[in-house]
């Protein structure tokens, strides 16, 4: 069976979990905990060069890096799809869970929360407006991308794709925050549908082994 590691509070493995869900595919869950460094050191740091989760094993194969480990799942085992078979569509997909992947999540990551406070000293406020600042204008960018496309449910057409996969996790961390989700309205009505399902329920960090309050 495969296994999967990962944090619960962590935005990519958050995305893997919705998307082996999605698939019904089974894997074996082994919590990793970043915020108390046990990425850096033990077993884990063997086993992942760049010490970050999630980390899948399958068929005695490591996959890193969320998009990679979720274009795998879709390859191995294709329905139901998570990208659309046309080149177009894949194109216009990815380009929406990289705005999410590669654009907002990047600057706003554990670690990166961390090196602002301890090493340029800001404070609890200070941290918090920097995150609420990059959401804010990443997700500005996800609609507007939309709002380029055809209405649908989910971010591209009537089946929950990649894309959120990448957007479920992003909101639910700027939730967190208390970031400003007006005028969004594609944005978060594809949210909403995905919360509708059972596949996006179950991934939530609050269902997870290593849960926290």
């Amino acid at each position: 069976m495969m296994k999967l590691h990962n944090y619960f509070r962590s935005s990519a493995s958050y995305r893997v979990r919705i998307a082996l869900n999605l698939k019904g595919m089974a894997y074996d869950y082994i919590p990793v905990h970043i915020a108390r460094g046990e990425h850096k050191t033990g077993s884990f740091a063997s086993l992942s060069a760049d010490r970050l989760v999630p980390l899948l094993e399958d068929e005695g194969e490591r996959f890193s890096q969320s998009m990679a480990i979720i274009e795998y799942l879709d390859e191995i085992q294709p329905e139901p799809p998570l990208l659309p078979a046309d080149p177009v569509g894949r194109a216009h997909v990815r380009a929406l869970a990289q705005s999410i992947a590669c654009e907002i999540h990047p600057v706003n990551n554990l670690r990166v929360l961390k090196y602002l406070v301890s090493e340029l000293k800001l404070d609890e406020a200070a941290k918090n407006a920097w995150y609420r600042h990059w959401v804010r204008e990443g997700l500005l960018a996800f609609e507007r991308q939309l709002a380029q496309h055809p209405a649908s449910v989910y971010c591209w057409g009537d089946t929950p794709t990649m894309a959120d996969c990448c957007l479920v996790p992003q909101v639910f961390n700027g939730q967190r925050f208390d970031c400003d989700f007006s005028g969004l309205p594609r944005t978060m009505a594809a949210y909403e549908a995905c919360m509708r399902l059972d596949a996006f329920q179950r991934a939530q960090p609050s269902q997870c082994p290593d849960a926290e309050a």
